[in-house]
């Protein structure tokens, strides 16, 4: 896949473009869906496929204090993207500038001057441009005329999961926030994972518990699951996968309930040096919420139950 970041010297394809635009966050099972389709019509018709993407959300831009948090970075975006067979990603810087770019200049620069776009296909609720003043209708009579046809797909009756309903984004980081990461999973297709470089705790969970844990730092912005106890995986930049129980918490024994939140990572039966590498940890299931325990021996003992859990329920994964 390539991956285009300055749009000025983006060549069009010699056949034309299928092309599709939007923020992408996630890249769950609704997108995947869209892409699918996008792939199935370039391909009748000898079109290469594109997706047009930003750099941000663009909330964060047009409405910063009602911006989402996201479920995946840029980085991990791509990466997802990929996994779908596009042939190219453009990547918009979103900036004030594009924020004021009229509908109809940010069709004559991207879809047509970057892309020769010869088919656009997004959700019929789909809108752009200062204002949000393009959509659909707008495209398609600005392709009659540009040459390019418009597919505006109802993803609420067309994506679906099983009996789990629509698949948004925005109903995805609910569930996160309310810890039901499985539920989550099924609607991304694949556990929702966060990342971060580890960094150095208090100590206490080797030292005094019995329980080292790696201390995952995520950048600002992200999908934190809702406090709790989790079991998942972490995953070591050698390509090594583990099984881990991951605590997302003040740690309210110790610190009270107005403590920073972290999100801590015991990796079972690993025993290493974590310190200082990148770490990805994806959430399977919600153990249970956290707790004040009188003493650290009660601590401990519920500790237990939580990796022997951990260790079950990922067995067969």
């Amino acid at each position: 896949m390539e991956v285009v970041t300055d749009v000025a010297r983006c060549v069009p394809p010699a056949t034309g473009s299928a092309v599709t635009i939007g923020a992408y966050d996630g890249v769950h099972l609704g997108h995947r869906a869209l892409l699918a389709r996008l792939r199935t019509r370039a391909g009748a018709q000898g079109l290469e496929t594109a997706v047009v993407t930003f750099d941000r959300h663009p909330a964060t831009v047009v409405r910063p204090e009602s911006a989402p948090l996201l479920l995946c970075n840029l980085d991990q975006k791509l990466e997802l993207l990929a996994s779908t067979g596009v042939d190219r990603v453009i990547v918009l810087p979103f900036d004030e500038e594009r924020a004021r770019e009229s509908a109809r200049a940010f069709v004559d620069e991207v879809l047509v001057g970057a892309l020769g776009a010869r088919l656009v296909v997004v959700g019929e609720d789909f809108h752009f441009g200062h204002g949000r003043k393009g959509d659909v209708a707008m495209l398609r009579e600005v392709g009659t005329q540009a040459g390019f046809a418009v597919d505006g797909v109802t993803l609420e009756t067309s994506f679906v999961a099983g009996n789990l309903g629509p698949i948004s984004s925005t109903r995805i980081r609910a569930l996160v926030a309310s810890g039901e990461v499985s539920q989550a999973a099924a609607l991304l297709g694949r556990p929702h994972e966060l990342r971060g470089a580890v960094g150095h705790g208090d100590g206490r969970g080797g030292a005094e518990l019995g329980y080292p844990t790696a201390n995952v730092d995520v950048p600002p912005g992200m999908a934190v699951p809702g406090q709790g106890i989790y079991a998942g995986f972490y995953d070591r930049p050698d390509g090594s996968r583990w099984p881990a129980a991951v605590s997302i918490g003040t740690r309210p024994t110790y610190y009270g309930p107005r403590g920073p939140v972290l999100i801590e990572a015991h990796l079972l039966d690993f025993d290493g040096d974590l310190y200082g590498e990148f770490a990805r940890v994806s959430f399977a299931e919600w153990l249970r919420s956290n707790q004040v325990f009188d003493t650290t021996e009660a601590l401990v003992s519920q500790m237990d139950r939580d990796v022997a859990a951990t260790r079950k329920l990922l067995a067969d994964r």
